[in-house]
């Protein structure tokens, strides 16, 4: 999927602008725009998606922003951002679906950990191609993104085939992880009504790290460019491959740890570590103890260490613990719709607001606001989460024991 929606950020799109806006930043916003409201449309969709359909909604929502990346390019610049627009739409259901596919199992980290990790590689591979496309390839800034999604199509359909041929949960798997089932319109009601207020804090600190994600991946190319990599492509694949095995070695063995809901409550040091990570790298490149790349590097795992327990582990784990026969996908489009829109929002904000920075700069302020925003709110809905627990606990021991 990311061969088809990261590669035209390796591209510069010089010398272009639309109503006084960077032609680049248009084209990020455009598709943030569509994944944006893909993810709230999903929150419905995903939630009572019926697991027989999930291959066939994956190649036909690949295909079509494909498709959209054809007319992109057939269509003159700077008009044809309408069409990184509606690549953003179907793309942003891949994930949920995907996810779909191993949650509710005993390895659900193991097996996340890998597919999470895997999107932090894929980006910087799909930029690397993009990159290598325009450099070596011949292939011009507006057809580049059709040209590398070409490169993509055979192993995208048959990592499909592959993925439906997934046997469903055991019965093993559900008593340990409750049953995943579609949620209907009252069952989402009813949730929300007991973790709602809950999970404000949560979503507000997983929007930051979403808005820092989106920048780092989208301006890369800017980043990377500034610090003296201008002409090299494969800097994005060989620096988010390490970031992918530092943020796979930490979280990798967290389905080892059988109690639920201590699982739950360590997904919060986890997330806490990671904001620390990347502001105390922002700092020490700050005062120049490290280089650019070694700043890049753990300033991105510290931010994967805090994104990537939210795609994985924190909902997979709070709907075991709470015991609660849902499924994931709900909670990470509430999480991801509300975390787009903060990357919607910060661009138009950076745009408009005329203030001259370096984007070294930029990134420098946006660690250090997110680390200590982000940690604030990780230990405030780690609270919530604890009292609603704990008045859960009287109500379980009175239920009657089922004898086997």
């Amino acid at each position: 999927m990311y061969g088809f929606r990261k590669p035209f950020t390796a591209a510069s799109y010089e010398g272009i602008a639309f109503l006084g806006i960077s032609y680049k930043v248009v084209l990020v916003i455009s598709q943030v725009l569509g994944y944006m409201l893909s993810k709230f449309y999903g929150i419905r969709f995903i939630a009572g998606m019926e697991p027989a359909k999930r291959a066939g909604f994956i190649v036909k929502l690949v295909l079509t922003a494909w498709t959209s990346l054809l007319l992109f390019g057939l269509v003159p610049a700077p008009y044809n951002f309408v069409f990184m627009f509606i690549n953003g739409l179907p793309l942003g259901m891949i994930w949920g679906l995907v996810f779909g596919f191993v949650e509710g199992r005993r390895t659900t980290e193991l097996m996340g950990a890998v597919l999470a990790t895997s999107f932090i590689f894929a980006s910087g591979l799909a930029k690397t191609v993009g990159k290598s496309l325009l450099l070596f390839g011949g292939v011009n800034e507006f057809w580049m993104p059709f040209a590398a999604g070409a490169v993509f199509i055979g192993p995208l359909l048959l990592s499909t085939w592959l993925l439906n041929q997934t046997p469903p949960p055991t019965a093993e798997d559900i008593a340990m992880r409750t049953v995943r089932l579609p949620m209907g319109k009252e069952q989402r009601r009813s949730f929300l009504k007991v973790f709602g207020l809950a999970l404000i804090p949560i979503i507000a600190a997983y929007a930051m790290l979403t808005v820092l994600r989106d920048f780092t991946e989208d301006f890369a190319n800017e980043l990377w460019s500034e610090t003296g990599f201008k002409n090299n492509a494969d800097v994005f694949a060989r620096t988010s491959t390490i970031v992918s095995l530092i943020v796979l070695a930490v979280i990798g063995g967290f389905f080892l740890i059988r109690n639920n809901y201590r699982a739950f409550l360590l997904n919060n040091v986890i997330i806490i570590g990671g904001f620390a990570l990347a502001a105390g790298a922002t700092l020490a490149f700050h005062f120049h103890f490290i280089s650019p790349v070694a700043w890049i590097v753990t300033a991105s795992a510290g931010l994967y260490l805090g994104y990537v327990p939210y795609n994985c582990f924190y909902f997979e784990r709070m709907l075991a613990a709470y015991k609660i026969p849902g499924n994931v996908g709900f909670l990470i489009y509430i999480a991801d719709a509300f975390g787009y829109l903060g990357t919607v929002a910060v661009l138009l904000i950076k745009e408009f607001v005329r203030i001259k920075y370096t984007w070294v700069d930029f990134f420098t302020g946006m660690f250090y606001f997110a680390a200590a925003a982000g940690i604030v709110c990780v230990l405030w809905g780690a609270i919530l989460f604890t009292r609603i627990y704990k008045k859960q606990e009287p109500l379980e021991a009175a239920r009657p024991k089922v004898r086997h």
